[in-house]
């Protein structure tokens, strides 16, 4: 999937850690909901420390062959809490993306497509996560976050009954 940078695009950014968590989608999808939980994730030591760097409306610059965000000067240090309203929160000046959310993504599937898992944004090349409609991002998010892709020395069951051979065999040694 190939996007480009704009000076301010409709999305909401926290940074975990020290990369930055690009969330995108439609009016309505819980870009300022995840980030809120991203939030309190890190403050409750399920992530590394999160602090929101924009809400609602981000800007996005290719600096030295990374994507930076900012916040939109107008909003920064504000989040939308549903059922509160406008609130102040700490923030960020800036932070370099490492992941792109995608909520009520088209494209999202059980078992996605490698090509569906990458994004170009001003030709720097990130991890997406392409999430559905009505579908909780944070575990997936989080599993994102604090998990590795599995060895390809795995050993994939060859009789899985459903056809797609993604079944891991129990006879497998853990790592």
């Amino acid at each position: 999937m190939t996007d480009h940078a704009d000076a301010s695009v409709h999305a909401s950014a926290v940074k975990v850690g020290d990369r930055a968590v690009l969330i995108r989608g439609p009016s309505g999808a819980g870009k300022s909901r995840l980030a809120f939980e991203l939030i309190l994730c890190g403050r409750a030591g399920q992530l590394p420390p999160a602090v929101l760097v924009g809400d609602d409306r981000v800007h996005l610059a290719t600096v030295a062959g990374q994507l930076i965000v900012r916040p939109a000067p107008i909003l920064a240090g504000l989040i939308e809490i549903r059922g509160l309203g406008i609130r102040r929160c700490d923030h960020l000046e800036q932070a370099i993306v490492g992941l792109v959310v995608d909520l009520a993504a088209t494209d999202a599937a059980r078992l996605p497509a490698q090509d569906a898992l990458k994004t170009s944004i001003s030709g720097v090349i990130l991890p997406r996560l392409p999430i559905a409609a009505n579908f909780s991002p944070l575990p997936i998010v989080i599993a994102a976050l604090t998990t590795t892709q599995s060895s390809p020395s795995v050993n994939l069951s060859a009789n899985c009954v459903k056809g797609i051979s993604n079944h891991i065999s129990p006879t497998i040694a853990t790592e």
